[in-house]
């Protein structure tokens, strides 16, 4: 893991507004692929974000430190697409209350006032119950 790599999460972490001691980091046994050397050390790094509750496992790497690396992204990489799934929803919603607020086109308002008129004259040409 080089210099450059670990720099660059930690500018991103701050960019996000993660802090390094918002974080809890454990260190698990690992699994998968590698054999018993992964499976008797504890490589695989558990991330925990103590502000919003978000959970993040790496252990593809059979270096402790890299998996720390990853770790670290990977949570970055959350939080990057929670803030953008919330970006768009709150662009949605802004589309969908301007859709409603527009000012209606000519042609809608003829076809919605026809409709009315067409309401009127099935209701005026209803028959009058006949008087016994």
């Amino acid at each position: 893991m080089t210099v450059s790599k670990w720099d660059s999460v930690q500018a991103r972490m701050a960019k996000l507004g993660i802090a390094e001691d918002e974080l809890q980091e454990s260190f698990v046994l690992g699994s998968g692929k590698g054999g018993q050397k992964v499976n008797r050390t504890s490589s695989t790094v558990q991330l925990v974000h103590t502000r919003t509750g978000r959970v993040v496992k790496a252990g593809e790497a059979r270096s402790q430190h890299m998996n720390r690396l990853r770790a670290r992204e990977r949570l970055c990489d959350e939080v990057e697409a929670e803030r953008e799934r919330e970006r768009l929803e709150r662009q949605a919603k802004r589309a969908k209350i301007r859709y409603k607020k527009r000012k209606p086109s000519p042609g809608e308002q003829a076809k919605r006032l026809q409709a009315k008129k067409h309401r009127g004259d099935i209701k005026r040409h209803r028959g009058r119950p006949a008087a016994d």
